[in-house]
């Protein structure tokens, strides 16, 4: 190829690129002519091939070539921007900026965030442990002997004979207990796992937030009340009290179920209470003396309460949702509604 053929490839090649159409078509000729197979680097390539005598003067022609080609697909691209030529838009600063709506947060999150800055008013620490356990953390340091129903496999999410899908989480309860000495003041928020039927009222996969207070100076069932009532005030609002009753948890003794009046008819008796005037939420109970023992505190030495709840429980209540599963049908309409 002889230089006045180079500079009628030249020619040729500017005059395709003034007259491309749109940004696509420019492309192709970007690529055609400077793309790494294209026109250009294909000469580039081949200078070995030219005589060694005019070498100088036809590299110098084929990066002119080049250069001119570049600058031309450069100016096509921003001279044709607002007739939609260019492969990139301009950014105006001084357009109006787009409103991106700002999303709510799901009302677990919030009655388990709710729940962790009304305990830290009260100087209880977050804890958080796996949800994949042992048996000893999840039965046997809680004093649940091996017949108790909650061991069978049709109550329980059994991997093997020692690892399970934690029913609760009081194994964190075990954990802290074993890695600290006390006091220990604690909440445990967290995921929970059981064999339920899923229904308005229940689900395989629900929250518990339990808490426990242990320290070697005398601790009583007036404490617990106290920071239940605290508690009930902060999250349902003024007017609501606490009504301890008898119960039986393998884990703590005396051990208690812990109603709060209804918010809705402020105990006089609804469909919500059921015409009771007390919803049930919570149980509780000062920590038994054999649980000490598993995680090696002496008993005579210490005293403690612990109290457990469903984060699903205090949301439908306090939110008026009538059915469990709406919690997790991740459906946008009702997530908005409680925006």
């Amino acid at each position: 190829m002889t230089l006045a053929e180079l500079e009628e490839l030249k020619a040729a090649s500017l005059k395709e690129i003034a007259a491309a159409a749109d940004a696509a078509a420019i492309e192709a000729l970007r690529v055609k002519y400077v793309g790494r197979n294209g026109s250009i680097p294909a000469l580039i390539k081949g200078m070995k091939d030219v005589p060694q005598a005019e070498r100088p003067a036809f590299g110098k022609a084929i990066q002119a070539w080049k250069a001119e080609v570049e600058a031309a697909i450069r100016e096509r691209g921003t001279g044709n921007r607002e007739s939609g030529i260019g492969d990139r838009e301009e950014l105006d600063l001084t357009k109006p900026g787009r409103w991106m709506a700002l999303g709510s947060k799901h009302p677990l999150t919030r009655v388990i965030e709710e729940t962790a800055r009304i305990f830290g008013r009260l100087g209880f620490t977050v804890v958080e442990g796996p949800e994949l356990e042992n048996r000893f953390n999840n039965f046997t340091a809680l004093n649940t002997p091996p017949h108790h129903p909650s061991q069978d496999r049709t109550d329980t999410f059994w991997f093997n004979d020692d690892c399970l899908l934690r029913t609760q989480t009081s194994p964190v309860q075990i954990r802290t207990m074993m890695a600290n000495k006390p006091p220990v003041r604690v909440i445990c928020p967290g995921r929970t796992f059981r064999r339920d039927t899923t229904d308005a009222t229940h689900s395989a996969n629900f929250h518990q937030i339990e808490g426990l207070y242990v320290d070697t100076k005398p601790v009583s069932l007036a404490d617990l009340k106290s920071v239940l009532a605290y508690f009930a005030k902060e999250m349902m609002g003024d007017g609501v009290t606490v009504r301890f009753r008898p119960h039986f948890f393998p884990f703590t003794e005396p051990s208690v179920e812990v109603d709060f009046t209804c918010h809705v008819c402020k105990g006089k008796g609804c469909r919500v209470c059921k015409d009771s005037g007390w919803i049930e939420v919570a149980g509780a109970g000062m920590v038994d003396p054999r649980v000490f023992q598993h995680v090696g505190y002496d008993p005579a030495q210490v005293s403690g309460y612990a109290f457990g709840f469903g984060v699903e429980r205090i949301a439908m209540i306090k939110y008026g949702i009538p059915d469990i599963r709406w919690l997790y049908e991740n459906d946008v309409r009702f997530l908005k509604e409680l925006a």
